[in-house]
């Protein structure tokens, strides 16, 4: 169970610490003394996990239970390796038998249990490749990918929700049924048709932030718990389409709600 993390722990970098006026400019300056300052950096490196990002899965875990009975994980954008160090914990991956498959553009060192892909998810290859890799239908698809920044807002959204409804449509493509889907989105609203794709293929369907992610950045996830099955989403995906010509039957998606 995941806690808050204190200001302060016994051997740990005290906090508060300011960095020397030098060559760095100053907003370079206060994201390094706001890094080294953060709570959660410092208890990723005494609990031994890559990076603070780790709190946000805790999180998100302890209320929504997403982890609890996963056999198979992947983990889409997963350098430094974060969430794929717990994915290899609950599912008890090893290297004999191997239950995480995780990819990146990014270079991301060894973990024990995962199969890791340096490429672009993007690749048309990719999706195949992870399979191979992990053996078998994931129970969990993780996505921490974002598209890197340009500080334009609008265009960083829209980019970053491209990867997202990519990671949705191959969750869609190899979840069992039963499965979760986790994704980073960004605060503006996840796109109308993306959140029909996955009510119509999800049981629930909601926004989250969690404690670990930063109160100041735009950053939130989308989470679809409970997949239907390829076959029931089909089945869902038609009768939408005939409420909307006009025929009275319910679309299912319509009864689950989101944030």
């Amino acid at each position: 169970m995941s806690q808050p993390p204190s200001r302060s722990k016994p051997g740990g970098r005290k906090l508060g610490q300011k960095i020397k006026k030098g060559k760095l400019k100053a907003s370079s300056r206060r994201w390094l003394e706001r890094h080294l300052n953060d709570p959660y950096v410092q208890r990723s490196k005494q609990e031994g996990y890559r990076s603070r990002a780790v709190y946000k899965l805790l999180e998100i875990d302890e209320k929504h239970q997403i982890l609890k009975g996963a056999r198979r994980i992947i983990d889409l954008g997963a350098a430094p390796g974060g969430w794929s160090q717990i994915a290899a914990r609950v599912t008890g991956s090893d290297e004999d038998h191997p239950r995480v498959a995780a990819i990146d553009f990014l270079e991301m060192d060894a973990l024990p249990g995962v199969r890791f892909l340096q490429m672009d998810f993007l690749d048309d290859a990719a999706p195949e490749k992870l399979m191979q890799a992990l053996g078998g239908a994931p129970d969990l698809v993780l996505s921490d990918m974002a598209a890197p920044t340009t500080g334009h807002a609008s265009t960083d959204h829209l980019r970053t929700m491209y990867l997202c409804e990519v990671a949705a449509h191959f969750a869609v493509d190899v979840l069992r049924p039963g499965g979760h889907f986790l994704a980073k989105t960004f605060q503006g609203g996840t796109e109308r048709e993306l959140l029909t794709f996955l009510k119509q293929n999800f049981r629930s369907v909601i926004h989250v932030k969690p404690p670990a992610s930063r109160s100041e950045s735009v950053e939130m996830f989308v989470l679809a718990k409970g997949f239907k099955g390829r076959r029931a989403s089909e089945h869902d995906a038609e009768e939408e389409a005939g409420t909307e010509n006009g025929a009275t039957l319910r679309s299912a998606g319509a009864e689950d709600g989101s944030d």
